[in-house]
C-alpha cells in the first residue's frame, strides 16, 4: 500500500480538477437504461411477525436474525438534559459490525475515472441508483447470507499494491442506528481492472451531473465522494474559466483561504461541545419502548410521526442473493438537510450545527445547518423547533445554489428520502454561538481525514456542494 503523503495529496487534488471538468465518458444513458432493464426488486409487505429467518426474541422483544448477524431492532433509552424534548425512548437498529463502501479510481488520459455500479436496494423509490464499487456489509462480505461473493472486494481488503487516497470510518444516521459506522474507502489502481455487468467508469464531472437528479446518487456514494482529496494548494489555476460562486468554492477549499476559526478553535469547539452536553444512551429491550406499539404487523409511534419498523419481502435480480425477508426502518415524511452559505472575507464558508443524536459514538458530530424532518415539528414543542429552518425554507430561489432530493440507504429504510440543498445567506450568527460556526470548506476537507467529525447527513450535503466546481451540462 502506498501511504498518500502530503504531496501526492496535493498532486491528486488537481486529478480530482481535471475529472470533475471532464467530458462525459461512454454512454452513460443507454448503460443505466440497460441496468435498470435487467436488475429490479418486488418488494412486498409482510408482518413483523412472518418474516421468513427473523423472530421477535420472547422475553425482550428484539427482532433478530437467526444467524446471530446482520442487524437487530432494539430499544433505546435517551436522555438529553436541557433539550425541548429531555427524554424518549424509542427502537434502533443495531449493527455493532463495520461494512466497506469503497471506489476504485483509475487514470485514463491523464483524467481519474470512479468505477460505479448500478445497484439496487429493497428501499429505493425507484430501483436501481449509483452505488460504489463496493457497498457491502461485513455480514454480507463474509457470506453470512450464502450468496456469490461481493466483486472487486480484494481492492479494498487487500491494498498492498494500490494507493489509498481514502481510508476512515465514519458513522450512519445516528437517530436511526445506534453507533453503526461503515470504512469509507478511495482505492488508485494504475492496472487493467475488468468491468463487471453493472459496473462502468464515470468521470467526477458525470457524477457530479448526476447529483442534481433526484434519487440516482445514492447516500452510500455520497458519503464515499467527499472524502476524495478536493482540498489543496493552487487550485485556482487547475479550474480555468470558472466564475462567480464556482469560482469562490475553489479558493475555499485551497488550505491558504482565510477562516472564520482555526482549526485549532473549530477542534475545541468540538470538544467542548462534546464536554458541556449531558447526555445518557442505553439499550433497552424493544418490549420496555414507551409510546410506540405493535399494530398491523409493524411498529409505529402513537403520535403517527417519526418512523415506522415494518417487514418486507424481497425477490431481486443483480443482487448476491435472490430472495430474502427484513425488517426495514420507513420513515413518516421527508427530511431535510441545508447549508447556509457565506462569504467571510470574501471566502465562502457553511454554518455546521453541533449536533447530539443518539446513536453517535462520542455524543456530537457536525450536522448541516439545518437537518430535520419538517413536519414532524407540528406536534412537538416550538422550543424544538431548529434554527433556521424558516430561512431554508423561505429561501428566495435565486439564492439556492444547489436543490435536489436523494434517497437514504435503501436496504436498511423504506423510502426515505431528503431534501439536500445549499442556500446563499446573510445570516448573522454570533462568533461564540454554542452550537453553530462557520467553516471553511477546505476545513471540512482536514476534518473528513479523521473518524466521527462530519455526520453523514453533512458529507452528504458536503458531496453537493463540491458538485458546484462542475458546470452543468450532459452527464
Amino acid at each position: 500500500m502506498t501511504e498518500l503523503s502530503e504531496a501526492m495529496r496535493v498532486d491528486f487534488a488537481a486529478g480530482v480538477a481535471r475529472s470533475a471538468l471532464a467530458g462525459p465518458t461512454g454512454d452513460f444513458d443507454g448503460w443505466l437504461a440497460d441496468c435498470r432493464a435487467r436488475f429490479h426488486t418486488r418488494v412486498e409487505p409482510v408482518p413483523l411477525d412472518r418474516l421468513d429467518g427473523w423472530s421477535a426474541h420472547p422475553r425482550t422483544g428484539d427482532i433478530g436474525h437467526r444467524s446471530g448477524k446482520f442487524f437487530t431492532v432494539r430499544g433505546l433509552d435517551v436522555e438529553v438534559a436541557g433539550a425541548a424534548v429531555p427524554r424518549w425512548s424509542q427502537p434502533i437498529i443495531s449493527q455493532p459490525e463495520i461494512g466497506i463502501l469503497g471506489i476504485l479510481v483509475r487514470e485514463f488520459d491523464g483524467v481519474p475515472h470512479l468505477l460505479m455500479q448500478a445497484k439496487v436496494e429493497p428501499g429505493n423509490v425507484n430501483g436501481v441508483q449509483l452505488s460504489p464499487t463496493v457497498q457491502a456489509t461485513r455480514s454480507n462480505y463474509t457470506s453470512v447470507h450464502g450468496g456469490k461473493a461481493v466483486p472487486y472486494l480484494d481492492y479494498f481488503r487487500d491494498t498492498g499494491r494500490h494507493t489509498v487516497l481514502a481510508d476512515v470510518r465514519q458513522s450512519e444516521q445516528g437517530a436511526w442506528f445506534h453507533r453503526k459506522r461503515n470504512r469509507n474507502m478511495v482505492v488508485l489502481v494504475d492496472e487493467p481492472v475488468e468491468v463487471l455487468d453493472g459496473f462502468s467508469w464515470l468521470t467526477l464531472a458525470q457524477v457530479h451531473q448526476l447529483l442534481r437528479l433526484d434519487d440516482l446518487v445514492n447516500m452510500d456514494t455520497r458519503t464515499v465522494l467527499c472524502c476524495l482529496p478536493f482540498s489543496g494548494a493552487g487550485l485556482a489555476g487547475r479550474y480555468p474559466g470558472l466564475d462567480g460562486f464556482r469560482a469562490d468554492l475553489v479558493h475555499a477549499l485551497d488550505p491558504a483561504a482565510s477562516t472564520a476559526h482555526t482549526m485549532g478553535e473549530v477542534l475545541s469547539w468540538i470538544t467542548d461541545s462534546r464536554t458541556r452536553h449531558d447526555v445518557s444512551v442505553r439499550e433497552i429491550p424493544l418490549a420496555e419502548v414507551t409510546d410506540w406499539r405493535w399494530t398491523d404487523g409493524r411498529i409505529s409511534h402513537d403520535s403517527g410521526l417519526f418512523f415506522d419498523v415494518v417487514g418486507v419481502a424481497v425477490t431481486a435480480t443483480g443482487r448476491e442473493v435472490g430472495r430474502w425477508d427484513q425488517p426495514m426502518l420507513r420513515p413518516r415524511g421527508q427530511g431535510l438537510a441545508a447549508f447556509l452559505v457565506r462569504r467571510v472575507d470574501g471566502v465562502p464558508h457553511v454554518l455546521m450545527h453541533a449536533r447530539v443524536e443518539p446513536g453517535y459514538f462520542d455524543v456530537v458530530e457536525l450536522a448541516p445547518t439545518v437537518q430535520c424532518t419538517p413536519d414532524t415539528y407540528a406536534k412537538l414543542p416550538a422550543a424544538a423547533r431548529p434554527e433556521f429552518l424558516d430561512e431554508v425554507l423561505a429561501a428566495d430561489p435565486s439564492r439556492i445554489l444547489f436543490d435536489a432530493v436523494h434517497s437514504e440507504e435503501g436496504g436498511r429504510f423504506m423510502h426515505a428520502r431528503t431534501r439536500y440543498v445549499v442556500v446563499e445567506s446573510d445570516a448573522d450568527v454570533a462568533a461564540d454561538h454554542p452550537d453553530y460556526r462557520w467553516l471553511a470548506p477546505h476545513q471540512l476537507a482536514t476534518l473528513l481525514r479523521h473518524s466521527h467529525y462530519l455526520n453523514v447527513q453533512a458529507r452528504s450535503v458536503l458531496a453537493c456542494l463540491h458538485s458546484l466546481v462542475t458546470p452543468e451540462g450532459t452527464p
